[in-house]
């Protein structure tokens, strides 16, 4: 056969292959625009710091999570910069069901008893852009004494916290969080709240940023919307870092709450950034 039609053979059966390969490239590309496909999770574990995540856990998967926060760096050496002082939660949390986790807690703060629940409502993926989360929570305040309080009912003792919580995971390293809060508390002293505020609405907003691979820095915060501007309680600030080691997390922080329990940092956090009254802390997290 001549040389010529050899090569004008080659080169028209070259092409039909190239065709045939981009017909299969946009038939993938087809069926891929139909298929949902999820992001990473927006965060590692439960917490921001003190705020909850749209982290929930896996079914089947237990966590315990040792949580302290320490006394006020203010204090100096006469209390160890506040370590002498130490307010503890142990939680347990559990996933019965896919996107379900129920979750138990003890508290040193006011001796608070809780129990937690959080609900998955959707994943960020190329379908929708965010996480959605929701989260509830009721404290008993067992250090109420009917010495002090006559006509003390158990009603009284209860605090509840509702949130839903948003987030988007931005890029690789950065992940951002919003938090619309709703906290009723039955009970309240006057004298730290200065005015009767028994529902309180807040709007929190955290985020983590991925320094390498097991280790990030984060940050929340939670503005309170009908808070005094007499009262005591100040809107709660945590900054902190968290160090991945295999089945452990390691949550180092520093904020102006001392409680841990929802309704505790939401709306009764009395440090003060700005003139250093802030505590150490830390959360163990270990998932079994």
């Amino acid at each position: 056969m001549h040389t010529k039609v050899k090569f004008f053979l080659f080169i028209l059966f070259l092409s039909q292959i190239i065709i045939a390969q981009d017909d299969l490239l946009d038939e993938l590309n087809n069926e891929t625009k139909h298929v949902k496909l999820f992001d990473l999770p927006a965060f590692k574990t439960m917490q921001i710091g003190n705020l909850q995540s749209t982290k929930v856990a896996d079914k089947g998967d237990l966590y315990l999570i040792v949580s302290h926060r320490f006394g006020s760096l203010r204090d100096g050496i006469d209390e160890f910069f506040g370590l002498d002082q130490a307010n503890t939660k142990i939680q347990l949390v559990y996933s019965f069901w896919d996107d379900i986790q129920l979750g138990i807690s003890r508290d040193s703060f006011e001796k608070t008893y809780s129990g937690t629940a959080k609900v998955k409502i959707t994943k960020q993926s190329n379908k929708f852009p965010f996480n959605v989360v929701g989260y509830t929570s009721a404290d008993i305040n067992s250090e109420l004494k009917k010495a002090n309080y006559p006509n003390l009912k158990f009603a009284d003792r209860m605090s509840y916290t509702f949130q839903l919580l948003i987030s988007r995971r931005v890029s690789k390293n950065l992940s951002l969080q919003l938090a619309p809060s709703f906290v009723r508390q039955n009970l309240q002293d006057l004298n730290a709240t200065k005015k009767r505020n028994h529902n309180q609405f807040l709007m929190g907003i955290g985020g983590s940023l991925k320094v390498s691979k097991r280790m990030s820095l984060n940050l929340d915060y939670s503005y309170n919307i009908n808070k005094d501007k007499k009262s005591i309680y100040k809107n709660p600030l945590t900054i902190g870092i968290d160090i991945e080691t295999g089945g452990h997390v390691f949550q180092l922080l520093f904020s102006n709450s001392r409680g841990s329990n929802d309704s505790a940092f939401l709306t009764k956090t009395q440090g003060d950034w700005n003139n250093g009254s802030i505590s150490f802390g830390f959360n163990v997290v270990r998932v079994f």
